[in-house]
């Protein structure tokens, strides 16, 4: 009902579709303050002088405001001028003393406010790394940025700022009605007639506001993640001349982002004139109430217009109370977005008394092993078995979709199988710490990662405890470390984003310096040969062949004519392995695995493993 009615009155941001990003669960403020109090910890002790503050602040508002009042009726009323002077330097004094205390009070407030967003957002980016690979494969990149950005600031809002800001306001109140009660306790109880009506109005309109913040920060979600997306992919986009239709879905969500802030600004400008209308009412009343009594002697001419100052000043806070209402409610809207993602918990982790492992021996074993992507109708890997050992190669061949990448992701952990075991020398991997694991284990991508750092910090990434000796041994087993030297600084030239600044091959060799640097037990080779060309394939086969050497290497390839000189081959289709055997064995079966082969032979290439040429 609330829905439809913001609706009719303001338009809706669902108009121009749902967007990227669904909405949040909903959250009470309660609950977003409940949630986020303990993160305040750290600053506690400094929210104490916060609060002696607010209360010194008001104090001395009240006390220079009096001071108008002994002025008219004691200096200017008499014509008595012999006070002027003591009482220009008491204000002088209480003026130098409010600066003190406002400039301690805003900058005490900003820096407590700007360290509890900052151990917030470190706390979301740590809860975020945490999180398994499936949260990524599900959700879009940009909007996970928005919430930990924009999102985490207006938490502080609820927190801290609101906080603050209920508390000062409160003071102000409390000082200002004692004020007004002592100088007529008749208007002061007049007067206060319009503060619930304050209170009222702000509610019925933080209602609304909420609503058009919640599809604001929704929709500022799905700006980040198109834009994200689209820029990171400039190149395709370009190619396939796809500007305009990515500039169109960048405004389409743009435009709903806009009907949602105009639907707040206009629920906000229309809050103002109606709380300023309240507030004139309200005044009008006591002037004439206040004149009134003023013609009976029964207030000075000072306490008089003191007490219109003072209620003009009471005003102020309470109003504030129905603004910070609907800032609170906005602010929680974004709070909602951080919730969801912190209340997201990893699909795999660490068992309680997880088994010690420590260097393994690198027997990999697949035992009928099942596994189902979350959310999808149908098994990627069903009963798989087979055994790697030291020394030896696993080549998976088969179509795109067979379940080889899966392979892959499941001795890492990043999904665990929801049928069978995986082990790595006789234990489950889910008996392992994570950590533990994937420390035995060295990676070869199909995209090559390389981060926007060094050279020496991309090797590093290996081990980071690696001896300068250590790093340049294994770029020259990578056969990098000649193109390394001949760079504008060597090991600490800067690679650029996802490495762009170097080429395919030289990417590729630096992926596997890394790998040889961590000299882990078990390689996984995920496609290592995809998107270069033949002499850059033929290039990385050496490096290839030295990282290969004495471990347990499972090679991830659609290519057959990489992987004819494995160990074993696994053929898999539909997430089983309908053959396996040698290269020799399968083409003598005759099955599918040696139809693909003879289709791949036309567009040979050199392998993995030999570097022979193809039969």
């Amino acid at each position: 009902m609330l829905k439809d009615r913001f609706r009719a009155l303001f338009g809706a941001p669902e108009d121009v579709g749902e967007g990227l990003v669904g909405a949040a669960p909903r959250v009470r403020v309660r609950e977003v303050f409940r949630r986020f109090w303990p993160d305040t910890r750290p600053i506690r002790p400094w929210l104490w002088l916060s609060l002696v503050l607010l209360i010194v602040g008001p104090g001395l508002d009240t006390v220079a405001i009096w001071m108008f009042k002994i002025i008219i009726d004691d200096v200017l009323t008499p014509r008595n001028f012999g006070l002027l002077f003591v009482i220009a330097g008491a204000y002088l004094v209480i003026t130098v003393l409010m600066g003190v205390v406002g400039f301690a009070d805003h900058y005490l407030g900003d820096w407590m406010g700007e360290r509890f967003a900052m151990d917030l957002r470190t706390r979301l980016f740590a809860h975020l790394q945490t999180l398994s690979v499936g949260f990524f494969e599900r959700r879009q990149l940009g909007d996970v940025l928005a919430r930990l950005t924009g999102d985490i600031a207006a938490i502080e809002t609820v927190v801290l700022s609101g906080v603050t800001a209920i508390l000062s306001n409160g003071f102000k109140i409390v000082f200002f009605t004692g004020a007004l009660f002592f100088l007529r306790w008749e208007l002061a109880a007049v007067s206060l007639v319009a503060i619930p009506l304050f209170w009222l109005l702000a509610r019925r309109f933080a209602r609304l506001i909420k609503q058009a913040s919640r599809e604001a920060r929704r929709r500022s979600g799905s700006i980040t993640a198109v834009a994200e997306e689209s820029l990171g992919n400039i190149a395709l986009v370009q190619a396939y001349n796809r500007q305009h239709a990515e500039t169109e879905r960048f405004r389409r969500e743009n435009v709903g982002s806009f009907r949602a802030e105009m639907a707040s600004t206009r629920l906000r400008a229309l809050f103002v004139p109606l709380v300023d209308l309240l507030e004139v009412a309200g005044v009008l009343v006591v002037i004439g109430l206040g004149t009134w009594e003023l013609t009976k002697n029964d207030i000075s001419l000072g306490g008089l217009l003191v007490f219109l100052v003072y209620l003009g000043q009471l005003y102020s806070p309470v109003r504030a109370f129905g603004q910070l209402s609907n800032s609170m409610f906005t602010a929680a809207a974004s709070a909602e977005r951080v919730i969801e993602v912190l209340d997201e918990h990893p699909t795999v982790t660490t068992p309680a008394r997880p088994r010690r492992l420590g260097r393994a021996h690198g027997v990999i074993a697949f035992h009928a092993v099942g596994f189902r992507y979350p959310g999808s109708t149908r098994d990627a890997l069903h009963e798989l078995s087979f055994t790697a050992a030291p020394g030896q190669t696993l080549a998976l061949a088969g179509p795109t979709g067979a379940g080889k990448s899966t392979i892959s992701k499941l001795l890492l952990r990043f999904y665990d199988p929801q049928a069978g075991a995986i082990t790595l020398d006789g234990i489950d991997l889910r008996e392992l710490d994570p950590w533990q694991l994937r420390a035995n284990m060295a990676l070869l991508m199909q995209e090559t990662l390389v981060l926007d750092g060094t050279v020496r910090d991309n090797i590093l990434w290996g081990r980071p405890e690696a001896t300068e000796a250590e790093l340049i041994a294994a770029a020259t087993a990578a056969d990098a470390h000649e193109f390394i030297q001949a760079l504008p600084e060597g090991y600490d030239t800067r690679v650029g984003q996802r490495g762009r600044l170097l080429s395919g091959g030289q990417r590729q060799r630096l992926a596997i310096a890394r790998a040889m640097i961590r000299n882990a037990p078990v390689l996984l080779l995920d496609e290592p040969t995809t998107g270069l060309d033949a002499v850059s394939s033929q290039r990385i086969l050496g490096p290839l062949r030295r990282l290969m050497a004495g471990r347990t290497t499972i090679v991830v390839s659609h290519d057959l004519l990489t992987v004819r000189e494995a160990t074993q081959i696994l053929y898999l289709e539909a997430g089983q392995a309908t053959e396996r055997g040698t290269h020799d064995e399968l083409l003598t079966h005759n099955g599918s695995y040696a139809h693909m082969y003879r289709v791949h032979q036309r567009q040979a290439v050199p392998s993995v493993v030999s570097g022979s040429e193809p039969a």
